[in-house]
């Protein structure tokens, strides 16, 4: 990929398995990774299903794809976006790809697109087939994007109540476990990794890891919640903060 503010990304909406009141918060996240510089969603737009798109794409320079649903009970629009995703890719048009949906038909693209050495992300929710969220560089569960709509009082396989119960962070399992496979990849034969790096092994080893999942808004809000678990240092010359496990 090109440095991050350069990088170009495709933005294809499965217009049948996402919601437009979240489009705003979509666009912020995925501009966070690059310029978004094709701007497509698919579906079939003489149904009324798709209404509350319908005033949302000038206003967001959104291209609509018309998919007739030719077969009952057949999706037609995952054959459309999968067939511009291959035409953008051979056209050498951007260097990554966002796919908006919840749908485990996309998964096969997503590896391909991989497999050439483009950075794919996924929008979804958590109910998302996790074939699909391995299959993507990064993979974001959009009940963390609308929280003041949608509190979240659970998180998928491994998130925590927490928050709301008071329960202590470190008693998660799932996300302990997790975050010690990422220090030793981070680590290396040191006695302590830099937060940074593992949160980029947390990246690798889940796709879909994200601090939102656990009540925080950044690894480290996360981490200072362990301190009775993960200790951690800010070095003396520069901003790196280091961590490992204590005891």
């Amino acid at each position: 990929m090109k440095k991050i503010n350069d990088t170009t990304i495709a933005l294809l909406i499965d217009g049948d398995n996402a919601a437009p009141r979240r489009l705003a918060s979509i666009l912020e996240e995925v501009s966070k990774e690059g310029t978004i510089t094709i701007r497509r969603i698919y579906g079939d737009w003489t149904s009324t299903r798709l209404t509350g798109w319908k005033g949302l794409l000038n206003a967001n320079a959104i291209q609509p794809v018309q998919q007739f649903g030719y077969t009952t009970g057949k999706n037609s629009t995952d054959s459309a976006l999968i067939i511009d995703a291959m035409d953008i890719l051979h056209n050498d048009q951007v260097d990554a790809f966002c796919i908006v949906s919840s749908d485990s038909d996309y998964t096969r693209l997503a590896t391909r697109l991989r497999e050439s050495g483009l950075f794919v992300m996924g929008v979804g929710e958590k109910k998302t087939p996790d074939a699909f969220v391995q299959a993507c560089e990064r993979f974001i569960y959009v009940e963390n994007l609308d929280v003041q709509e949608e509190p979240r009082n659970t998180a998928k396989k491994g998130g925590s109540r927490a928050k709301a119960t008071g329960a202590p962070l470190s008693g998660n399992t799932s996300l302990m476990n997790k975050l010690h496979k990422a220090f030793v990849v981070a680590k290396g034969e040191e006695d302590e990794a830099s937060l940074s790096l593992v949160g980029q092994a947390l990246r690798r080893l889940d796709p879909g890891f994200d601090p939102r999942s656990y009540g925080h808004g950044s690894l480290s809000s996360l981490i200072n919640a362990l301190k009775d678990q993960v200790e951690t240092r800010r070095e003396e010359k520069g901003n790196t903060v280091m961590m490992r496990f204590k005891g």
